[in-house]
């Protein structure tokens, strides 16, 4: 199995017409995802590598059935248009690879989102991976890459870093592991998923039999995580990689989303969170294999 996106899922590109919308199509078209239609306003009728263009997303769905997810590839300042109307539309999952999104058009596009049971990935989150199955967003670059770094096996993987997103897969690889499913959590100052709903599902999927984590400073998502563990929501082995504790406090370290301020979002509060919570954290991402394969027993 895996979580949020596998072989059957149906994807809708909003923005395929553009540069990115088109590359990142012909990437996920090629890796195996459903990409059943696109959508550009004012360009319906067009076509994108055979897949065909609308002007709405209820256009695309009206002519080829319900649809599971959409991804945006939309400039930042009209992401909160094609999000909202994508949830109004009905699509439950939608994969956001924006930065530099108005934060207020964030905090309605979140609000609105949880309103209706969708969950929102990102945004600035470069993607998803279900490896051998489909891609969402630019997780993998190209068909040939993703085939080779991204192999289907049994860790969950969350990545904070969208540049280091195949770091733990790799290692997992090089060690004899691969993973279910691998995904980024934006970049953006507040995001639609948090670390805890991710591991919420990781619990869930039968496959998972444990999940790894290249964190960073800065923000509270591992905090939240290491709170889910200790409420015993999510029981399977954590291994934990904390990127940037060499910054000092208020120090703007990789994204907006990772300033250490106040106490909070240090490396050491998040390590002693995780660690008290039952996690297992490691010095260096090169550790994480040997660490759970052997909490997994393989």
């Amino acid at each position: 199995m895996s979580i949020l996106l596998d072989k059957d899922t149906r994807v809708i590109v909003q923005g395929m017409t553009g540069r990115e919308g088109s590359l990142r199509t012909a990437f996920m078209k090629e890796y195996g995802t459903q990409v059943i239609a696109g959508v550009t306003p004012g360009r319906g009728g067009e076509e994108v590598i055979g897949i065909p263009v609308y002007n709405t997303v209820k256009e695309a769905i009206k002519n080829h059935g319900a649809v599971d997810a959409s991804v945006t590839f939309i400039p930042g300042p009209g992401l909160k248009g094609a999000v909202l109307e994508a949830i109004d539309a009905g699509v439950k999952f939608i994969v956001s690879p924006v930065e530099r999104v108005p934060v207020h058009d964030i905090l309605e596009m979140v609000a609105v989102a949880q309103s209706k049971d969708v969950r929102l990935l990102g945004p600035g989150c470069i993607g998803i991976i279900s490896p051998g199955k489909a891609a969402m967003g630019w997780l993998g670059g190209n068909a040939e890459w993703a085939n080779m770094l991204f192999e289907p096996g049994p860790i969950g993987v969350i990545s904070r870093s969208g540049g280091q997103s195949g770091t733990v897969p790799w290692v997992l690889k090089v060690a004899g592991l691969g993973i279910s499913t691998a995904l980024h959590t934006g970049t953006e100052p507040v995001l639609g998923q948090s670390m805890s709903d991710m591991l919420a599902l990781f619990e869930e999927d039968e496959q998972t039999k444990g999940v790894a984590v290249f964190g960073e400073i800065g923000g509270t998502l591992e905090e939240e995580a290491a709170a889910t563990v200790a409420s015993g929501k999510f029981t399977k082995p954590l291994v934990v990689f904390i990127a940037g504790a060499w910054a000092p406090e208020g120090m703007r370290f990789s994204h907006a989303s990772s300033i250490v301020e106040r106490g909070r979002g240090s490396a050491q509060s998040k390590i002693a969170a995780l660690k008290d919570a039952g996690a297992h954290v490691v010095d260096s991402p090169e550790e994480i294999a040997p660490t759970i394969k052997e909490l997994i027993n393989v």
